[in-house]
């Protein structure tokens, strides 16, 4: 989950902003400011992996108020999203390292397409733990190449399999088990529990708990919708 906070001193184009958020999967809102310095306060208080910025604010402008916050909170990455049409205030977001610079109006269909490309770049980031010139490129492009996907499963999982098990899982709709996985794809409960588990571990897959009449419950699975 992605929590995002959004920093907009105009009540109806932040109310705006929070209803096109409701629309996309895996982004929470954890607050909203009206100027500076209640952005700040709202920082602090909260974890914000990216920050929703207007530029014209009443106490302060939105790109003043980069550098300080890259000093005091440097996880938190920010978009812009203004009216501002002067280049300079671009040249000095881009300096600042700022994710996206949306001009207002937005509409929902941009407004996503930012946001999502945001959370693939996250997710990334996340799912690797060495750094390749192939990550990188695919960092900067915005997407993910299949060799690259490849290239990042660990030992024990194959691409192949893989979206056997991926394919299987997105034509249900009422889960399955370990055994009926396995039976489904021809390899034992062991090889199919490692798959099912390496797609919950990457949240494309959840877990449910069937409780039977006697004996343990049982493990579904489902697929988790982009």
């Amino acid at each position: 989950m992605i929590h995002v906070a959004i920093a907009e001193d105009d009540f109806r184009i932040a109310s705006i902003q929070e209803e096109f958020l409701k629309q996309l999967t895996g982004f929470m809102l954890v607050g909203k400011a009206l100027n500076a310095e209640d952005t700040l306060a709202l920082l602090e208080k909260k974890r914000v992996d990216v920050l929703l910025l207007d530029i014209y604010m009443p106490d302060m402008l939105g790109t003043e108020l980069l550098p300080i916050i890259k000093n005091r909170f440097p996880k938190t990455d920010i978009i812009m999203v203004t009216a501002a049409s002067e280049k300079e205030m671009l040249e000095e977001a881009l300096r600042y390292g700022v994710f996206h610079y949306l001009i207002k109006p937005v509409s929902l269909e941009k407004f996503s397409s930012v946001l999502n490309q945001y959370k693939k770049k996250k997710q990334l980031l996340t799912d690797t733990s060495q750094v390749t010139q192939d990550v990188v490129d695919a960092y900067f492009s915005g997407s993910v190449s299949p060799s690259l996907q490849a290239a990042q499963l660990p030992t024990g999982i194959d691409s192949v399999t893989l979206n056997r098990v991926s394919d299987v899982l997105g034509s249900l709709t009422s889960g399955i088990s370990i055994e009926e996985m396995g039976t489904r794809i021809g390899a034992s409960r062991t090889t199919a529990r490692r798959y099912l588990e390496y797609l919950v571990t990457v949240g494309k897959c959840r877990v449910e708990h069937e409780y039977g009449i006697v004996g343990r419950p049982e493990r579904r699975y489902f697929k988790v919708e982009p």
